[in-house]
Protein backbone atom coordinates (compact mmCIF):
# COMPACT_ATOMS: atom_id res chain seq x y z
CA UNK A 1 0.00 0.00 0.00
CA UNK A 2 1.54 3.71 -0.67
CA UNK A 3 2.33 6.12 2.26
CA UNK A 4 0.13 8.29 1.33
CA UNK A 5 -3.04 5.82 0.91
CA UNK A 6 -1.48 5.09 5.01
CA UNK A 7 -1.53 8.48 5.78
CA UNK A 8 -4.83 8.57 4.48
CA UNK A 9 -6.39 5.64 6.22
CA UNK A 10 -4.86 6.57 9.88
CA UNK A 11 -6.02 10.16 9.56
CA UNK A 12 -9.66 8.93 8.73
CA UNK A 13 -9.33 6.66 11.80
CA UNK A 14 -8.34 9.20 14.22
CA UNK A 15 -11.22 11.66 12.80
CA UNK A 16 -13.55 9.12 13.00
CA UNK A 17 -12.04 8.49 16.69
CA UNK A 18 -13.11 12.03 17.69
CA UNK A 19 -16.21 12.06 15.88
CA UNK A 20 -17.53 9.23 17.69
CA UNK A 21 -16.28 10.10 21.84
CA UNK A 22 -17.97 13.16 20.75
CA UNK A 23 -21.27 11.70 19.60
CA UNK A 24 -21.37 8.94 22.23
CA UNK A 25 -20.14 10.96 24.94
CA UNK A 26 -18.29 9.53 27.86
CA UNK A 27 -19.62 8.37 31.43
CA UNK A 28 -16.25 6.57 33.17
CA UNK A 29 -18.38 6.16 36.58
CA UNK A 30 -21.29 4.57 34.97
CA UNK A 31 -23.10 1.19 34.51
CA UNK A 32 -20.41 -1.48 34.20
CA UNK A 33 -17.99 1.44 33.58
CA UNK A 34 -18.45 1.82 37.53
CA UNK A 35 -17.92 -1.49 38.58
CA UNK A 36 -14.30 -1.96 37.08
CA UNK A 37 -13.74 1.36 37.80
CA UNK A 38 -14.06 0.74 41.69
CA UNK A 39 -11.64 -2.37 41.25
CA UNK A 40 -9.34 -0.23 40.02
CA UNK A 41 -9.52 2.15 42.27
CA UNK A 42 -9.11 -0.75 44.81
CA UNK A 43 -5.75 -1.57 43.76
CA UNK A 44 -4.35 1.85 44.20
CA UNK A 45 -5.92 2.43 47.34
CA UNK A 46 -6.57 -0.70 49.03
CA UNK A 47 -8.06 1.09 52.27
CA UNK A 48 -11.23 1.68 49.72
CA UNK A 49 -14.22 -0.33 50.32
CA UNK A 50 -13.14 -2.10 53.47
CA UNK A 51 -16.80 -3.38 53.83
CA UNK A 52 -18.85 -5.56 51.49
CA UNK A 53 -15.14 -5.77 49.18
CA UNK A 54 -16.47 -9.46 47.63
CA UNK A 55 -18.60 -6.91 45.60
CA UNK A 56 -15.78 -4.69 43.95
CA UNK A 57 -13.18 -7.83 43.40
CA UNK A 58 -15.88 -9.64 42.13
CA UNK A 59 -15.13 -8.05 38.69
CA UNK A 60 -11.26 -8.77 38.70
CA UNK A 61 -12.11 -12.65 39.87
CA UNK A 62 -11.34 -13.27 35.52
CA UNK A 63 -10.01 -10.37 34.22
CA UNK A 64 -7.13 -8.90 34.21
CA UNK A 65 -8.34 -5.48 33.29
CA UNK A 66 -8.25 -3.33 36.52
CA UNK A 67 -4.66 -4.97 37.36
CA UNK A 68 -3.43 -3.86 34.01
CA UNK A 69 -5.18 0.04 34.28
CA UNK A 70 -4.18 0.42 37.83
CA UNK A 71 -0.10 -1.25 36.71
CA UNK A 72 -0.21 1.80 33.67
CA UNK A 73 -1.01 4.51 36.36
CA UNK A 74 1.57 2.95 38.34
CA UNK A 75 4.31 2.93 35.82
CA UNK A 76 3.16 6.26 33.69
CA UNK A 77 2.75 8.85 37.33
CA UNK A 78 -0.40 10.10 35.63
CA UNK A 79 -3.85 10.52 36.76
CA UNK A 80 -6.38 7.71 36.77
CA UNK A 81 -8.94 9.67 35.07
CA UNK A 82 -6.67 10.15 32.26
CA UNK A 83 -5.43 7.18 31.82
CA UNK A 84 -9.29 6.04 31.49
CA UNK A 85 -10.65 8.05 28.84
CA UNK A 86 -7.04 7.85 26.86
CA UNK A 87 -7.22 4.28 27.10
CA UNK A 88 -11.08 5.08 26.09
CA UNK A 89 -10.22 6.68 23.29
CA UNK A 90 -7.25 3.95 21.96
CA UNK A 91 -9.80 1.26 22.29
CA UNK A 92 -12.09 2.99 19.60
CA UNK A 93 -9.61 4.31 17.31
CA UNK A 94 -8.16 0.62 17.23
CA UNK A 95 -11.84 -1.09 16.58
CA UNK A 96 -12.09 1.37 13.88
CA UNK A 97 -8.62 0.63 12.53
CA UNK A 98 -9.50 -2.96 12.79
CA UNK A 99 -12.55 -2.57 11.38
CA UNK A 100 -11.28 -0.86 8.25
CA UNK A 101 -8.71 -3.60 7.76
CA UNK A 102 -11.61 -6.18 7.86
CA UNK A 103 -13.20 -4.05 5.11
CA UNK A 104 -9.80 -3.90 2.91
CA UNK A 105 -10.07 -7.92 3.04
CA UNK A 106 -13.72 -7.33 2.09
CA UNK A 107 -14.45 -4.94 -0.42
CA UNK A 108 -11.62 -3.50 -3.31
CA UNK A 109 -13.34 -0.30 -3.11
CA UNK A 110 -12.34 2.77 -0.94
CA UNK A 111 -16.06 4.47 -0.57
CA UNK A 112 -17.39 0.87 0.23
CA UNK A 113 -14.75 0.66 2.84
CA UNK A 114 -15.41 4.25 4.24
CA UNK A 115 -18.99 3.74 4.56
CA UNK A 116 -18.17 0.56 6.63
CA UNK A 117 -16.40 2.65 8.84
CA UNK A 118 -18.15 5.39 9.24
CA UNK A 119 -21.20 3.48 9.82
CA UNK A 120 -19.44 2.19 12.93
CA UNK A 121 -18.27 5.18 14.00
CA UNK A 122 -22.01 6.15 14.27
CA UNK A 123 -23.38 3.28 15.20
CA UNK A 124 -21.01 2.13 18.03
CA UNK A 125 -23.77 2.67 20.86
CA UNK A 126 -25.76 0.17 18.98
CA UNK A 127 -28.03 -1.62 21.19
CA UNK A 128 -28.03 -5.72 20.57
CA UNK A 129 -31.17 -6.70 20.90
CA UNK A 130 -32.14 -7.55 24.67
CA UNK A 131 -28.65 -8.43 25.55
CA UNK A 132 -28.17 -5.70 27.59
CA UNK A 133 -25.08 -4.77 25.57
CA UNK A 134 -24.01 -2.06 23.19
CA UNK A 135 -21.01 -2.52 20.40
CA UNK A 136 -19.12 -0.31 22.49
CA UNK A 137 -19.62 1.06 26.06
CA UNK A 138 -19.26 4.93 26.39
CA UNK A 139 -16.76 4.19 29.12
CA UNK A 140 -13.90 1.82 29.93
CA UNK A 141 -14.62 -1.65 30.27
CA UNK A 142 -12.91 -5.13 29.84
CA UNK A 143 -15.21 -5.32 26.89
CA UNK A 144 -13.47 -2.00 25.12
CA UNK A 145 -9.97 -4.16 25.05
CA UNK A 146 -11.99 -7.49 24.30
CA UNK A 147 -13.91 -5.86 20.84
CA UNK A 148 -11.01 -4.18 19.01
CA UNK A 149 -9.36 -8.45 19.77
CA UNK A 150 -12.22 -9.75 18.30
CA UNK A 151 -12.40 -8.00 15.04
CA UNK A 152 -8.65 -8.37 14.84
CA UNK A 153 -9.00 -12.28 15.12
CA UNK A 154 -11.82 -11.80 12.13
CA UNK A 155 -9.51 -10.42 10.31
CA UNK A 156 -6.46 -12.65 10.88
CA UNK A 157 -8.61 -15.77 10.03
CA UNK A 158 -9.37 -14.27 6.44
CA UNK A 159 -5.34 -13.81 6.37
CA UNK A 160 -5.24 -17.67 7.64
CA UNK A 161 -7.62 -18.93 4.98
CA UNK A 162 -5.73 -17.13 2.09
CA UNK A 163 -5.98 -19.34 -1.03
CA UNK A 164 -2.67 -17.84 -2.96
CA UNK A 165 0.25 -20.14 -2.36
CA UNK A 166 2.47 -16.91 -2.48
CA UNK A 167 1.11 -15.75 0.55
CA UNK A 168 2.75 -17.90 3.39
CA UNK A 169 4.02 -14.97 5.02
CA UNK A 170 0.08 -13.21 4.96
CA UNK A 171 -0.80 -16.91 6.62
CA UNK A 172 2.18 -16.55 9.29
CA UNK A 173 1.36 -13.14 10.77
CA UNK A 174 -2.21 -14.12 10.13
CA UNK A 175 -1.82 -16.61 13.10
CA UNK A 176 0.52 -14.27 14.79
CA UNK A 177 -2.22 -12.15 15.25
CA UNK A 178 -5.07 -14.48 15.45
CA UNK A 179 -3.30 -16.18 18.43
CA UNK A 180 -2.22 -12.61 20.36
CA UNK A 181 -5.71 -11.24 19.45
CA UNK A 182 -7.54 -14.19 21.60
CA UNK A 183 -5.24 -14.77 24.41
CA UNK A 184 -5.50 -10.74 24.67
CA UNK A 185 -9.02 -10.75 25.05
CA UNK A 186 -9.03 -13.98 27.08
CA UNK A 187 -6.95 -11.80 29.62
CA UNK A 188 -9.34 -9.10 29.62
CA UNK A 189 -12.59 -10.95 29.39
CA UNK A 190 -12.79 -14.53 29.00
CA UNK A 191 -16.12 -14.87 28.17
CA UNK A 192 -16.37 -12.64 25.02
CA UNK A 193 -12.61 -14.25 24.48
CA UNK A 194 -14.69 -17.70 24.06
CA UNK A 195 -17.25 -16.13 22.10
CA UNK A 196 -14.46 -14.57 19.29
CA UNK A 197 -13.08 -18.01 19.38
CA UNK A 198 -15.90 -19.71 18.31
CA UNK A 199 -16.88 -17.30 15.92
CA UNK A 200 -13.34 -17.29 14.44
CA UNK A 201 -13.77 -20.93 13.64
CA UNK A 202 -16.94 -21.02 12.10
CA UNK A 203 -15.36 -18.38 9.51
CA UNK A 204 -12.46 -20.55 8.85
CA UNK A 205 -14.68 -22.85 7.97
CA UNK A 206 -16.83 -20.41 5.95
CA UNK A 207 -13.63 -19.69 3.71
CA UNK A 208 -13.27 -23.30 2.90
CA UNK A 209 -13.03 -23.55 -1.15
CA UNK A 210 -15.28 -26.84 -0.69
CA UNK A 211 -19.04 -26.50 -0.14
CA UNK A 212 -18.96 -30.23 1.40
CA UNK A 213 -16.17 -28.85 4.01
CA UNK A 214 -18.08 -26.07 4.71
CA UNK A 215 -21.52 -27.08 5.17
CA UNK A 216 -20.28 -30.15 7.50
CA UNK A 217 -17.87 -28.46 9.66
CA UNK A 218 -20.04 -25.61 10.30
CA UNK A 219 -22.52 -27.77 10.92
CA UNK A 220 -20.09 -29.93 13.40
CA UNK A 221 -19.26 -26.64 15.39
CA UNK A 222 -22.78 -25.82 15.83
CA UNK A 223 -23.57 -29.49 17.28
CA UNK A 224 -20.36 -29.40 19.46
CA UNK A 225 -21.94 -25.86 21.39
CA UNK A 226 -24.88 -27.23 21.90
CA UNK A 227 -23.34 -30.62 23.16
CA UNK A 228 -21.25 -28.78 25.47
CA UNK A 229 -24.59 -26.47 26.72
CA UNK A 230 -26.31 -29.57 27.43
CA UNK A 231 -23.63 -30.71 28.91
CA UNK A 232 -23.40 -27.72 31.49
CA UNK A 233 -27.39 -27.60 31.89
CA UNK A 234 -27.07 -31.73 32.74
CA UNK A 235 -24.00 -31.39 35.29
CA UNK A 236 -24.96 -31.60 38.74
CA UNK A 237 -25.15 -27.74 39.49
CA UNK A 238 -27.53 -27.18 43.05
CA UNK A 239 -29.03 -23.66 43.15
CA UNK A 240 -30.78 -22.50 46.33
CA UNK A 241 -34.02 -20.93 46.02
CA UNK A 242 -32.28 -17.46 47.02
CA UNK A 243 -30.13 -17.65 43.71
CA UNK A 244 -32.88 -18.24 41.64
CA UNK A 245 -34.39 -15.18 42.78
CA UNK A 246 -31.56 -13.20 41.61
CA UNK A 247 -31.31 -15.08 38.44
CA UNK A 248 -35.05 -14.83 37.93
CA UNK A 249 -34.13 -10.89 37.76
CA UNK A 250 -31.74 -10.66 35.12
CA UNK A 251 -34.34 -11.25 32.50
CA UNK A 252 -31.79 -10.33 29.89
CA UNK A 253 -30.78 -14.09 29.99
CA UNK A 254 -34.00 -15.40 28.91
CA UNK A 255 -34.82 -14.66 25.40
CA UNK A 256 -38.33 -15.86 25.90
CA UNK A 257 -38.82 -12.89 28.60
CA UNK A 258 -37.93 -10.94 25.34
CA UNK A 259 -40.23 -8.17 24.28
CA UNK A 260 -41.60 -8.76 20.44
CA UNK A 261 -38.99 -5.88 18.94
CA UNK A 262 -36.06 -7.41 21.18
CA UNK A 263 -36.45 -10.81 19.70
CA UNK A 264 -36.86 -8.56 16.12
CA UNK A 265 -33.53 -7.57 17.29
CA UNK A 266 -31.93 -10.98 16.39
CA UNK A 267 -34.13 -12.33 13.52
CA UNK A 268 -33.76 -9.35 12.01
CA UNK A 269 -29.93 -8.90 12.01
CA UNK A 270 -29.71 -13.35 10.79
CA UNK A 271 -32.10 -12.40 7.51
CA UNK A 272 -30.48 -9.32 6.62
CA UNK A 273 -26.96 -11.18 6.26
CA UNK A 274 -28.59 -14.56 5.26
CA UNK A 275 -29.94 -12.48 2.20
CA UNK A 276 -26.16 -11.09 1.77
CA UNK A 277 -25.04 -14.57 1.73
CA UNK A 278 -27.54 -15.73 -1.20
CA UNK A 279 -26.77 -12.97 -3.37
CA UNK A 280 -22.97 -13.48 -3.20
CA UNK A 281 -23.19 -17.73 -3.58
CA UNK A 282 -21.64 -17.80 -6.85
CA UNK A 283 -18.45 -16.06 -5.50
CA UNK A 284 -18.17 -18.66 -2.39
CA UNK A 285 -15.10 -17.43 -1.68
CA UNK A 286 -14.98 -13.84 -1.54
CA UNK A 287 -14.85 -12.70 2.37
CA UNK A 288 -18.09 -10.59 2.31
CA UNK A 289 -20.08 -13.68 1.80
CA UNK A 290 -17.57 -15.69 4.36
CA UNK A 291 -18.61 -12.99 6.86
CA UNK A 292 -22.01 -12.80 6.42
CA UNK A 293 -22.16 -16.92 6.43
CA UNK A 294 -20.23 -17.04 9.61
CA UNK A 295 -22.65 -14.58 11.20
CA UNK A 296 -25.98 -16.38 10.12
CA UNK A 297 -24.51 -19.75 11.37
CA UNK A 298 -22.63 -18.52 15.02
CA UNK A 299 -25.81 -16.20 15.67
CA UNK A 300 -28.40 -18.87 14.92
CA UNK A 301 -26.37 -21.27 17.47
CA UNK A 302 -25.93 -18.76 19.76
CA UNK A 303 -30.15 -18.85 19.66
CA UNK A 304 -30.58 -22.41 19.31
CA UNK A 305 -28.47 -22.82 22.75
CA UNK A 306 -30.12 -19.64 24.94
CA UNK A 307 -33.89 -21.15 23.56
CA UNK A 308 -33.12 -24.53 24.41
CA UNK A 309 -31.06 -23.91 27.71
CA UNK A 310 -31.11 -20.86 28.78
CA UNK A 311 -34.53 -20.72 30.22
CA UNK A 312 -36.16 -19.19 33.26
CA UNK A 313 -37.94 -22.44 34.24
CA UNK A 314 -34.93 -24.81 34.34
CA UNK A 315 -33.53 -26.87 37.06
CA UNK A 316 -29.96 -24.97 36.64
CA UNK A 317 -29.17 -21.79 35.23
CA UNK A 318 -25.49 -22.17 34.19
CA UNK A 319 -25.91 -22.04 30.49
CA UNK A 320 -28.36 -19.00 31.06
CA UNK A 321 -25.46 -17.56 33.00
CA UNK A 322 -22.68 -17.77 30.26
CA UNK A 323 -25.36 -15.34 28.34
CA UNK A 324 -24.95 -16.97 24.89
CA UNK A 325 -26.64 -14.25 23.04
CA UNK A 326 -23.74 -12.11 23.53
CA UNK A 327 -22.28 -13.85 20.18
CA UNK A 328 -24.46 -11.02 18.91
CA UNK A 329 -22.08 -8.36 19.17
CA UNK A 330 -19.99 -10.14 16.53
CA UNK A 331 -23.32 -10.48 13.82
CA UNK A 332 -23.91 -6.99 15.09
CA UNK A 333 -20.66 -5.55 14.06
CA UNK A 334 -20.61 -7.82 10.65
CA UNK A 335 -23.94 -6.76 9.83
CA UNK A 336 -22.65 -2.84 10.32
CA UNK A 337 -19.61 -3.31 8.43
CA UNK A 338 -21.91 -4.77 5.61
CA UNK A 339 -24.50 -2.38 5.66
CA UNK A 340 -21.91 1.11 5.50
CA UNK A 341 -20.14 -0.61 2.95
CA UNK A 342 -23.39 -0.99 0.98
CA UNK A 343 -24.29 2.44 1.74
CA UNK A 344 -21.18 3.90 0.61
CA UNK A 345 -21.20 1.98 -2.63
CA UNK A 346 -25.16 2.63 -3.75
CA UNK A 347 -25.84 6.29 -1.89
CA UNK A 348 -23.08 7.92 -0.83
CA UNK A 349 -20.34 7.10 -3.34
CA UNK A 350 -18.15 10.15 -3.97
CA UNK A 351 -20.50 12.94 -3.10
CA UNK A 352 -19.56 14.83 -0.58
CA UNK A 353 -22.93 16.63 0.11
CA UNK A 354 -24.18 13.23 0.29
CA UNK A 355 -21.55 12.16 3.09
CA UNK A 356 -22.20 15.11 5.32
CA UNK A 357 -25.76 14.45 5.14
CA UNK A 358 -25.71 10.78 6.03
CA UNK A 359 -22.84 11.06 9.09
CA UNK A 360 -25.26 14.13 10.35
CA UNK A 361 -28.68 12.14 10.10
CA UNK A 362 -26.60 9.03 11.49
CA UNK A 363 -24.65 10.53 13.91
CA UNK A 364 -27.54 12.59 15.25
CA UNK A 365 -29.62 10.11 15.95
CA UNK A 366 -27.62 8.48 18.25
CA UNK A 367 -26.34 11.65 19.95
CA UNK A 368 -29.78 12.75 20.55
CA UNK A 369 -30.37 8.41 22.11
CA UNK A 370 -27.36 9.47 24.24
CA UNK A 371 -28.71 12.27 25.41
CA UNK A 372 -31.81 11.08 26.71
CA UNK A 373 -30.00 7.70 28.21
CA UNK A 374 -27.73 10.38 30.53
CA UNK A 375 -30.26 13.48 30.37
CA UNK A 376 -29.05 14.92 33.61
CA UNK A 377 -24.72 14.62 33.24
CA UNK A 378 -22.57 16.41 31.30
CA UNK A 379 -21.97 14.50 27.76
CA UNK A 380 -18.15 14.73 28.28
CA UNK A 381 -17.32 13.84 31.57
CA UNK A 382 -13.90 15.14 31.82
CA UNK A 383 -13.43 16.06 35.61
CA UNK A 384 -15.44 19.18 35.01
CA UNK A 385 -18.18 20.12 37.62
CA UNK A 386 -21.30 17.68 37.16
CA UNK A 387 -24.28 19.16 36.86
CA UNK A 388 -25.94 15.60 38.17
CA UNK A 389 -26.94 16.30 41.52
CA UNK A 390 -26.90 12.02 42.12
CA UNK A 391 -23.13 12.80 41.63
CA UNK A 392 -22.49 16.09 43.71
CA UNK A 393 -23.67 14.57 46.79
CA UNK A 394 -21.61 11.22 45.77
CA UNK A 395 -18.49 13.61 45.37
CA UNK A 396 -19.22 15.34 49.08
CA UNK A 397 -19.79 12.09 50.18
CA UNK A 398 -16.17 11.66 49.00
CA UNK A 399 -14.77 14.38 50.71
CA UNK A 400 -15.81 15.14 53.62
CA UNK A 401 -16.38 11.10 55.05
CA UNK A 402 -13.97 8.33 56.54
CA UNK A 403 -12.75 5.72 54.25
CA UNK A 404 -14.15 3.30 56.27
CA UNK A 405 -17.48 4.51 56.50
CA UNK A 406 -20.91 2.13 55.24
CA UNK A 407 -23.57 3.59 53.54
CA UNK A 408 -27.06 2.55 52.89
CA UNK A 409 -29.03 3.83 50.22
CA UNK A 410 -32.18 2.57 48.04
CA UNK A 411 -31.33 -0.69 46.54
CA UNK A 412 -32.35 0.48 42.53
CA UNK A 413 -30.94 3.87 43.23
CA UNK A 414 -29.50 3.70 40.31
CA UNK A 415 -32.53 3.24 38.25
CA UNK A 416 -33.73 6.67 39.84
CA UNK A 417 -35.11 9.56 38.14
CA UNK A 418 -32.23 11.57 36.82
CA UNK A 419 -29.33 9.50 38.50
CA UNK A 420 -28.40 8.07 35.30
CA UNK A 421 -26.57 4.60 36.40
CA UNK A 422 -24.01 6.50 38.06
CA UNK A 423 -22.20 4.34 40.40
CA UNK A 424 -22.01 4.97 43.73
CA UNK A 425 -18.78 3.00 45.20
CA UNK A 426 -16.78 4.49 41.61
CA UNK A 427 -17.92 8.02 42.67
CA UNK A 428 -17.83 8.33 46.22
CA UNK A 429 -15.52 5.74 46.95
CA UNK A 430 -16.82 4.78 49.66
CA UNK A 431 -18.16 1.09 50.90
CA UNK A 432 -22.12 0.51 50.25
CA UNK A 433 -24.75 -1.84 50.98
CA UNK A 434 -25.24 -4.02 47.36
CA UNK A 435 -27.83 -2.50 45.35
CA UNK A 436 -30.25 -4.48 42.91
CA UNK A 437 -28.53 -3.68 39.77
CA UNK A 438 -25.31 -4.23 39.62
CA UNK A 439 -24.37 -5.82 42.77
CA UNK A 440 -27.32 -8.36 41.79
CA UNK A 441 -26.04 -8.74 38.27
CA UNK A 442 -22.52 -9.91 39.48
CA UNK A 443 -24.37 -12.29 42.52
CA UNK A 444 -25.84 -13.83 39.58
CA UNK A 445 -23.20 -15.10 38.30
CA UNK A 446 -21.53 -15.76 41.60
CA UNK A 447 -23.90 -17.88 43.96
CA UNK A 448 -21.44 -17.05 46.62
CA UNK A 449 -22.63 -13.87 46.87
CA UNK A 450 -25.95 -14.46 46.79
CA UNK A 451 -26.52 -14.44 50.97
CA UNK A 452 -24.67 -10.81 50.79
CA UNK A 453 -26.99 -9.51 48.36
CA UNK A 454 -30.29 -10.50 49.86
CA UNK A 455 -29.41 -9.53 53.07
CA UNK A 456 -28.43 -5.81 51.75
CA UNK A 457 -31.77 -6.11 49.46
CA UNK A 458 -33.96 -6.59 52.84
CA UNK A 459 -32.03 -4.25 54.78
CA UNK A 460 -32.48 -1.37 52.46
CA UNK A 461 -36.49 -1.52 52.30
CA UNK A 462 -36.40 0.49 54.97
CA UNK A 463 -35.32 3.47 53.25
CA UNK A 464 -37.92 4.95 51.59
CA UNK A 465 -40.76 4.84 54.59
CA UNK A 466 -41.64 8.21 55.24
CA UNK A 467 -43.50 10.25 57.79
CA UNK A 468 -44.97 13.08 56.98
CA UNK A 469 -46.08 13.88 60.41
CA UNK A 470 -43.49 12.51 62.84
CA UNK A 471 -39.93 10.63 60.94
CA UNK A 472 -39.74 9.14 64.49
CA UNK A 473 -41.14 5.56 63.69
CA UNK A 474 -39.43 5.96 60.36
CA UNK A 475 -35.89 6.27 61.71
CA UNK A 476 -36.04 3.91 64.17
CA UNK A 477 -37.45 1.00 61.42
CA UNK A 478 -33.63 2.45 59.36
CA UNK A 479 -32.11 2.11 62.46
CA UNK A 480 -33.36 -1.37 63.29
CA UNK A 481 -32.31 -2.63 60.04
CA UNK A 482 -29.22 -0.99 59.23
CA UNK A 483 -27.17 -0.65 62.36
CA UNK A 484 -26.44 -4.13 63.31
CA UNK A 485 -24.58 -4.60 59.86
CA UNK A 486 -22.36 -1.16 60.34
CA UNK A 487 -24.30 1.58 58.26
CA UNK A 488 -22.65 4.86 59.72
CA UNK A 489 -24.19 6.68 56.83
CA UNK A 490 -27.20 7.07 54.43
CA UNK A 491 -28.22 8.35 50.93
CA UNK A 492 -31.93 9.38 51.24
CA UNK A 493 -34.62 11.27 48.67
CA UNK A 494 -34.23 14.54 49.60
CA UNK A 495 -38.49 14.18 50.15
CA UNK A 496 -38.36 10.96 52.94
CA UNK A 497 -39.24 12.82 56.02
CA UNK A 498 -35.96 12.07 59.17
CA UNK A 499 -34.79 13.01 62.12
CA UNK A 500 -31.43 12.21 61.66
CA UNK A 501 -28.50 14.43 60.81
CA UNK A 502 -28.10 15.41 57.24
CA UNK A 503 -25.15 17.58 56.68
CA UNK A 504 -25.79 17.57 53.14
CA UNK A 505 -28.67 17.61 50.83
CA UNK A 506 -29.58 19.02 47.21
CA UNK A 507 -32.77 19.12 45.30
CA UNK A 508 -32.39 15.34 44.67
CA UNK A 509 -31.12 13.23 47.98
CA UNK A 510 -29.60 14.51 51.26
CA UNK A 511 -26.31 12.56 52.98
CA UNK A 512 -27.57 11.86 56.59
CA UNK A 513 -25.33 10.37 59.64
CA UNK A 514 -27.04 7.07 61.22
CA UNK A 515 -27.72 7.50 64.95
Amino acid sequence: MPKHERRSRALLVTALTGFAFAIHGYHPCAEDGGLYLAGVKRLLDPALYPHGAAFVLEPMRYSLFAPLVATIVRLTHLRLPLVLVALHLASIWTTLFAAWLLAARCWPSRVARAGAVVLLACWLALPVAGTALVLMDPYLTARSISTPCMVLALLSVLDLTEGSATARLVRTRGAVLWLGSIALAAAMHPLMAAYALGASLMLACARSSNERVRRWATVALSATALAIAAGLQLAPSPESADYRSIALTRTYWFPAAWAWYELLGLAAPLAILAMVAWQTRRHAAIAERALACMSVAAGATAWLVATLFARAGAATHLVARMQPLREFQIVYLVLVLILGAKLGESVLRRSAWRWCAAIAMLGGAMFAAERSAFSDSNHLELGQASRNPWVQAFLWIRDNTPKDALFALDADYINASGEDAQCFRAIAERSSLPDYSKDGGEASIAPELTIAWKSGQQAQQSLTHAAAADAAPADAMRSAALAPLGVSWLVLDANVATSFDCPYSNAAVKVCRLR
